[in-house]
């Protein structure tokens, strides 16, 4: 069995959604000497973990990225498309400086989500794998939402833009109905979703895979600790006799 761990900010206003700079360096520290990170499909080992990074915000580029190489690690980044831009010459404080309710709003102006150029870079290399996350970033299970403009487009262009195969998607906001899990399905091999489990193989649960919380980190071991890891056992197991 093996852990997909999801991140979203670092130095985010929004405390729910973000850790600090000093705690994610202190924690893929601690990352690189008890486990070996791996991206999607790769071979399963003892100790490996996933890493995962949804929204692609420019603080990855900026505090992430540096991370991943000082420590040789590996991160899977979830791509909203419809945000990303080719490239800026904004400055990096400016793009770090929105709050995050404003963030959508204001990309074009502000750039805070990774470039097409940043991305390409991070594949090169080596330390990035890159998944989709949606068009628009919506709730899927929303009336009216083109699934295929969300879930089919999104891979098609990215793989256009990155010239890099995209086999992960990343349900956003951890919403989905049979509809969204079918088509994702039949595009993706390893589709993502939010549940506080740990999976048995990269078919995940019910062919879903399952990822704990990584946002808010207390300690830098704190997902680490044994109570946390029984009751992240303890829901896999749940889950699995459910199926």
């Amino acid at each position: 069995m093996f852990s997909v761990v999801m991140y979203h900010h670092i130095n985010s206003d929004d405390l729910l959604l973000s850790n600090s700079d000093s705690m994610m360096d202190a924690h893929l520290a601690l990352i690189a000497q008890r486990y070996i990170t791996f991206f999607p499909g790769e071979e399963i080992r003892e100790n490996s973990i996933c890493l995962t990074f949804d929204d692609a915000y420019y603080d990855f580029y900026h505090y992430v990225f540096p991370l991943l190489q000082k420590y040789n690690l590996k991160a899977l980044l979830a791509v909203p498309t419809a945000y990303i831009l080719e490239d800026t010459d904004i400055n990096p404080a400016k793009r770090l400086s929105l709050k995050h309710h404003n963030i959508y709003e204001n990309f074009k102006e502000f750039a805070p989500f990774c470039t097409y150029m940043e991305l390409r870079e991070m594949i090169r290399s080596g330390h990035v794998a890159i998944a989709s996350h949606s068009t628009n970033h919506v709730d899927l299970t929303q009336e009216g939402i083109d699934l295929n403009e969300e879930i089919v487009d999104s891979k098609h262009l990215l793989e256009e833009k990155l010239g890099f195969r995209v086999d992960s998607f990343v349900l956003p906001y951890g919403k989905y109905n049979d509809a969204a899990v079918k088509l994702a399905r039949e595009h993706y091999p390893y589709v993502f979703r939010i549940g506080n489990a740990i999976n048995p193989s990269w078919k995940g649960i019910g062919g879903l895979i399952y990822r704990v919380k990584g946002d808010t980190l207390t300690t830098p071991d704190a997902l680490f600790m044994p109570l946390k890891q029984f009751g992240f056992l303890f829901k896999t197991l749940i889950k699995l006799i459910k199926r």
